[in-house]
């Protein structure tokens, strides 16, 4: 009987969902991931500005911004991040060092990775032709 909880076990854990699909964000927000290696690094710099311009668009779209720098990790416009950075950049595959930008949308998937800075042009272009957004400026 042990070999059969142990097998199921290992199933589940090979199709567990997204990180975030367990968290307040799936279906409420779609997080942009911003990770950086440390404070010092000029793209997160540029990404920081690009996000601090356009604030606006950003909660339009409910798009919470997630800085995982270094070891450290917090949310801007939205609940807590659930996770660890190394549990973030273990899922995403960045390393310890690496800067990458991941756009997640409501259903938990991936919908936009780069390992440079995204405009906020770029962003929003990309979320506002999901089909769920075009849903929501139906709506609004």
């Amino acid at each position: 009987m042990q070999p059969i909880v142990l097998l199921a076990a290992a199933c589940l854990a090979m199709i567990s969902p997204p990180a975030f699909a367990a968290s307040d964000y799936q279906w409420n927000y779609r997080p942009l991931l911003v990770f950086a290696g440390g404070n010092d690094s000029a793209a997160l710099a540029e990404q920081r500005r690009a996000v601090a311009q356009s604030r606006a668009g950003f909660k339009e779209r409910d798009i919470v911004v997630v800085w995982i720098v270094g070891d450290s990790t917090a949310a801007e416009w939205g609940p807590a991040v659930q996770g660890t950075a190394a549990e973030l950049r273990r899922r995403y595959g960045v390393s310890a060092a690496g800067f990458r930008v991941v756009l997640v949308g409501k259903d938990g998937g991936v919908k936009l990775t780069s390992a440079a800075p995204l405009s906020a042009g770029r962003i929003f272009a990309t979320v506002d032709a999901m089909p769920m957004r075009r849903d929501e400026m139906r709506r609004r």
